[in-house]
């Protein structure tokens, strides 16, 4: 999508906003005997409040309302019952479908007290998103994104899971350009003004960059069992610093 009118912008903005206010209710929502299930449910009640519908679930008939990925799980958890413990990894993946419009965000936390290595790896994978975004500006190649996460990471000691893309998004949850999340030299399509973009790093503790699904047939997790941070905002391409639509 590329936003050409003040109507899309607002359309936008009113689906990141919902995206957001979900993210801040399911964040405070988390502490040791919570379940990811009852964090779905608390976020279709934030949905219903905006006249707001899970996108996935509408495209892909996810039967959730959001994922939650829980430790080794990456990005697309189903929520399960089992109850939250201190030292958790929690991914909050959001993305509702809003009068024709959609905006997907997700952030990572963990339940305290957290592994030191827990907390350098959501702080990394978070640090990761902002280089990405300093990055995405008109005029530059969309690897630009994948080399600024790829150099963050690597310097921080932990690993880009490359089978894992950002996206375009606005009309559809998957829209063209594919954003990677490492430097990939044929991604050289230029960012242009009001280009729409989810940039996503997703990043493990682990040493593969290889992802796996579970059972369920919708859980990514890592296959050596690191554990695993997921940072995302949708974002409007300029020619300055982008316009964060999901903050």
């Amino acid at each position: 999508m590329t936003i050409t009118t003040k109507a899309e912008l607002q359309g936008m903005k009113r689906a990141g906003f919902v995206v957001a206010e979900t993210l801040r209710t399911l964040k405070d929502a988390i502490r040791p005997g919570v379940t990811p299930a009852e964090l779905d449910a608390l976020a279709g009640q934030v949905f219903r409040q905006h006249g707001a519908t899970s996108a996935p679930r509408m495209t892909y008939n996810a039967p959730v309302n959001v994922f939650v990925s829980v430790n080794n799980d990456i990005v697309h958890g189903l929520p399960t019952r089992r109850p939250l413990a201190a030292g958790d990894v929690v991914s909050l993946d959001v993305t509702p479908f809003v009068d024709g419009f959609i905006a997907d965000a997700a952030v990572t936390v963990a339940v305290p007290p957290a592994s030191p290595v827990a907390l350098r790896l959501i702080e990394c994978t978070e640090a990761a998103l902002g280089v990405a975004l300093a990055a995405a500006k008109v005029g530059q190649p969309v690897h630009a994104i994948g080399r600024a996460v790829e150099t963050e990471v690597r310097r921080r000691g932990f690993t880009v899971l490359r089978e894992l893309f950002g996206h375009g998004v606005g009309r559809a949850i998957h829209e063209e350009p594919n954003v990677p999340n490492y430097f990939r030299p044929v991604d050289r399509k230029k960012l242009h003004e009001g280009l729409v973009i989810a940039v996503e790093p997703m990043v493990s503790a682990g040493r593969s960059h290889r992802v796996r699904t579970r059972r369920d047939g919708w859980t990514l997790s890592t296959t050596d069992g690191g554990l695993a941070a997921h940072f995302e905002h949708t974002i409007m391409i300029t020619g300055g610093q982008p316009l964060i639509l999901t903050a």
